[in-house]
């Protein structure tokens, strides 16, 4: 009597593969679940990450990796990965033959926004950037953040911020106020006043609250802008 060849490696594979094969019910679900597509798009998980284009390589990449305490996933003479969270890369960068100059009255992108947990942290940001020659042009209190706004060396905007309120919805309720239909563009400040009111220890809801210095439109936003 012939004696039957085992193989448990094919018999591992079959049966790994039985276990990945929808069944049939699984397979009717799924395809009602492509076909029923509803009135509203999925939504992403999150934003992952901004690419841009640049002719100053070098200056780019140095300027984000010391901007945002970022390193490199991968790098060479014309790509750039950099990441500073749990993100494979939050910022891409790409030396494209042909790039022109930055126009700032083009249409396009105007921001790009990072978060910090705190106003502290903001706030030694901003220092350490300062130490690097890395300053602000615009820091503002928009009503739901508190906001720095930077450039980077082909002139797009980078804003760090804190958020205002614990939550989104607080934040929502805010904008949907009059304060912020009088005065959606924020009220200024400076950013060492927001270090010394920091230092004397005063309640951080304090300094975040926004103050309300009557209506101000897109024209007031654009000054400080341009100035």
């Amino acid at each position: 009597m012939r004696t039957p060849v085992i193989n448990p490696i094919g018999n591992y594979t079959s049966r790994k593969l039985h276990e990945n094969t929808p069944s049939t019910k699984a397979v009717s679900k799924m395809a009602d679940y492509f076909d029923k597509v509803g009135a509203k798009v999925v939504s992403p998980t999150k934003l992952a990450h901004v690419v841009l284009r640049t002719s100053q390589f070098e200056k780019m990449t140095n300027f984000y990796k010391l901007f945002l305490g970022g390193t490199v996933t991968y790098e060479n003479s014309y790509l750039s990965f950099i990441t500073y969270d749990d993100e494979h890369h939050r910022i891409a960068i790409g030396a494209v033959p042909g790039t022109a100059p930055k126009d700032p009255m083009s249409s396009g992108l105007e921001h790009i926004a990072f978060t910090f947990d705190s106003l502290n942290e903001l706030a030694l940001s901003y220092r350490q950037r300062k130490e690097q020659g890395i300053v602000p042009f615009w820091c503002i209190n928009h009503g739901p953040t508190t906001s720095m706004y930077y450039k980077d060396p082909d002139g797009n905007q980078v804003e760090t911020q804190v958020d205002n309120f614990t939550t989104a919805e607080e934040a929502s309720e805010f904008m949907r106020s009059k304060y912020f239909d009088d005065n959606p563009i924020g009220t200024d400040f400076d950013p060492e006043e927001l270090i010394r009111r920091l230092r004397s220890g005063e309640d951080h809801a304090s300094i975040k609250k926004r103050i309300e210095n009557g209506r101000r439109g897109l024209e007031g936003a654009l000054e400080a802008i341009s100035a």
